[in-house]
């Protein structure tokens, strides 16, 4: 069983328009070298940030699961089955927000849009991944990780939201 899925977030449309905003500004600042500088440093800055967190694709790599933002691929996370000890869905909140970081407790976050995510249990160690193909994503993984003889992956007693 192979697992191949790209989710396409929105936040970049707005970042890409705040770069637009930034050359507008640099080029209206005409004789101030100094802040055309500035503002054109942040738009570069900004537009990495547009190209990197466009699309989140979670790929199953034989005895991996990768995860990659992109298309400009400066963030990206590989998570051996045999690691994972639980798999079950789950919702990230509005403190997880968006991209990749970690908040104490509650572990890594890799999301790029929306809510929806599969929580990841390695050991004691938490990682929610978001996706708009949550059910698939959770399927997938419970199966592979059994594969893997994870059985404890199944999280008997958890239930299914959504």
């Amino acid at each position: 069983m192979d697992y191949d899925h790209t989710q396409t977030g929105r936040l970049h449309q707005i970042l890409y328009v705040a770069v637009a905003v930034m050359l507008v500004g640099a080029w209206l600042a005409g004789g101030e070298p100094a802040v055309q500088l500035t503002l054109l440093c942040v738009a570069l800055l900004i537009l990495v940030c547009a190209m990197s967190f466009q699309r989140l694709t979670i790929r199953d790599e034989g005895d991996y699961l990768a995860i990659r933002y992109g298309p400009l691929p400066l963030f990206r996370k590989r998570i051996p089955y045999a690691r994972i000890t639980g798999v079950e869905r789950d919702r990230s909140s509005v403190l997880d927000g968006w991209g990749v970081h970690y908040m104490p407790i509650r572990g890594w976050t890799y999301n790029l849009w929306g809510f929806d995510c599969v929580k990841l249990c390695l050991g004691n160690k938490v990682i929610r991944i978001g996706s708009d193909d949550v059910g698939n994503l959770a399927s997938f993984l419970r199966a592979r990780t059994n594969r893997f003889g994870n059985n404890s992956a199944k999280n008997p007693g958890k239930s299914e939201l959504g």
